[in-house]
């Protein structure tokens, strides 16, 4: 599946630090690669969505709305009751919010915890944002320009008045250690039940790439690696929590529950029935 860049392959003006798309579809999207060139607002209308980035994976239904940093991601859009997917794109360069956060005078904040993707619940006044966006895309390009400015800021001054400036500096973060990267990446996604092609893409390497760095981090294969930390993690929810094979075998990865219980005797030297026991 070829990756798609964002904003760049819309037929939108090009040129404009804030872009609009109102996107729908009746075609059902699982784990497409995008590259997003710049951060982005999803207002989802219909459907579901679910983004995986390299340290943060967010599922939400259209009570919700993402804020995502640009990157690369992995996105899986379902469609409603009435088989649509719609949302209403905002694409705005890092360099704007620069200039938004330098107009306001706002202080940095330390961040708890850097995430690539935030979702945010709507309220009446996020409905009529997102109406007014959509009257705005009806506009020639030269009014869209100006105004799309000014409703950038009009959303961030509301966003940073309820839930604070820390979402903000996120989209802001630059890390440039590669290897703290990579490992945030696979230790973040380890149940995501991502393909090494996948990982390899969200960590902006080719697979030959990925499988080099994974061992000189890991001392093992990546297959070997995540195999044994989905076992643990089965074994935790056997051993701890009571669960059943049945319930747990394709949570923890496996397609069937025969060739879990097998890699599971395999590792363990007992079946999950005779954890039970224990």
């Amino acid at each position: 599946m070829k990756a798609i860049t964002l904003p760049d392959e819309l037929n939108i003006e090009n040129s404009q630090s804030v872009q609009i798309f109102d996107y729908s579809s009746s075609n059902e999207i699982a784990k497409q690669q995008i590259i997003l060139n710049k951060n982005t607002f999803s207002f989802l209308i219909e459907g579901n969505k679910e983004v995986v980035f390299d340290n943060s994976t967010l599922s939400i239904d259209n009570s919700k709305f993402l804020i995502m940093k640009s990157g690369h991601c992995l996105m899986t859009e379902k469609l409603s009751d009435i088989r649509n997917y719609r949302s209403v794109l905002l694409f705005f360069a890092s360099e704007t919010l620069l200039k938004f956060i330098r107009k306001n005078e706002l202080n940095k904040t330390e961040l708890n915890e850097y995430k690539s993707v935030y979702s945010f619940r709507y309220d009446k006044f996020i409905y009529r944002f997102v109406n007014s966006l959509l009257d705005i895309s009806k506009l020639s390009q030269n009014i869209q320009k100006k105004l799309l400015e000014v409703k950038l800021e009009e959303i961030m001054l509301y966003l940073i008045a309820i839930y604070g400036t820390e979402f903000l500096y996120s989209l802001l973060e630059k890390s440039n250690d590669t290897s703290q990267n990579f490992i945030q990446t696979v230790e973040t996604n380890w149940m995501n039940k991502l393909s090494l092609k996948e990982l390899a893409f969200l960590c902006n390497m080719s697979v030959s790439t990925f499988k080099r760095e994974f061992e000189k981090h890991y001392a093992e294969s990546p297959i070997k690696w995540f195999q044994n930390k989905r076992l643990e993690y089965a074994h935790h929810l056997i051993f701890q929590e009571q669960k059943s094979s049945s319930e747990i075998y394709f949570e923890v990865g496996y397609e069937s529950l025969s060739s879990f219980i097998q890699a599971y005797k395999s590792k363990f030297g007992i079946t999950p029935k005779q954890h039970h026991k224990d």
